[in-house]
């Protein structure tokens, strides 16, 4: 049998890699899908036809994660199309600005939060009444990044945002363990999605931006969406709270050579 038969899904920015290939693994699996998208209409068309395709059901709708009411809507589609939501799992984001701090203008740092902070509470929020309401249980799968650990000049929106991300998982896990909701994070390093169009284009580009990589390649997004059925699936009903680190071995080489 399936790992997630009979489950529904929703993915925000499931029309960006690591959205689009979960949606795609998760529906191998048997769930069926809420896509939700913001910039990529034709991302989230492919998403849907190759969760069809899996034989599972799939509803798209746009969603602009900077909007609390937007996400309030998309919910009420999706009670109203799939009758329940059982798997959150968040990915939708932005990128750094490449900007220091003291040239940074607050609007984008602003900017920064609303999308990579407050859509993720917003999402996790509506989420935890919809499954009170039916019992209790589901899970909760967050998308962070290494650098919810290990900073980067240039990028306090970027880090800063994503490890307020993890804090938010680790205290959903405390909030919700009694509930039978279990949270994690899955904190990619460097993955072939749209954030690395350039490496993803240009073979000399990837090959040069991997040097620092232990495994010297870039992830594939399904490996990330492999990892998101583990941890959307009853195998993994007893973990709460972890962040699973998915980079080749990069973080751990953060030290070598000095």
């Amino acid at each position: 049998m399936p790992r997630l038969e009979g489950k529904v899904a929703l993915i925000t920015g499931s029309d960006s890699g690591i959205g689009q290939a979960s949606a795609i693994e998760m529906a191998r699996e048997g769930a069926d899908i809420m896509v939700t998208w913001r910039t990529d209409s034709d991302g989230a068309e492919r998403t849907r036809r190759d969760v069809e395709a899996a034989g599972r059901r799939a509803v798209v709708e746009h969603l602009d994660v900077t909007s609390e009411s937007a996400i309030e809507a998309v919910f009420d589609r999706a009670i109203e199309q799939f009758g329940r939501v059982d798997i959150l799992m968040n990915s939708a984001g932005m990128d750094s600005a490449g900007v220091q701090v003291a040239d940074m203008e607050t609007a984008r740092m602003e900017e920064a939060i609303q999308t990579n902070f407050l859509g993720y509470f917003w999402t996790c929020r509506r989420f935890i009444k919809e499954r009170r309401k039916s019992g209790g249980g589901g899970k909760i799968i967050n998308v962070t990044s290494i650098h919810d650990e290990f900073p980067r000049v240039g990028a306090a929106d970027y880090d800063c945002t994503k490890g307020a991300q993890r804090n938010l998982t680790r205290t959903l896990a405390l909030e919700l363990a009694e509930d039978g909701i279990s949270v994690n994070n899955i904190a990619p390093g460097m993955v072939l999605t749209p954030f690395n169009q350039e490496a993803v284009d240009d073979l000399k580009v990837r090959e040069e931006q991997t040097k620092s990589i232990p495994m010297k390649r870039a992830a594939d997004p399904a490996e990330i969406g492999r990892l998101a059925v583990f941890l959307a699936s009853p195998d993994a009903d007893y973990v709460t709270g972890a962040t699973y680190t998915i980079d080749g071995g990069l973080s751990m080489a953060q030290a070598q050579g000095a």
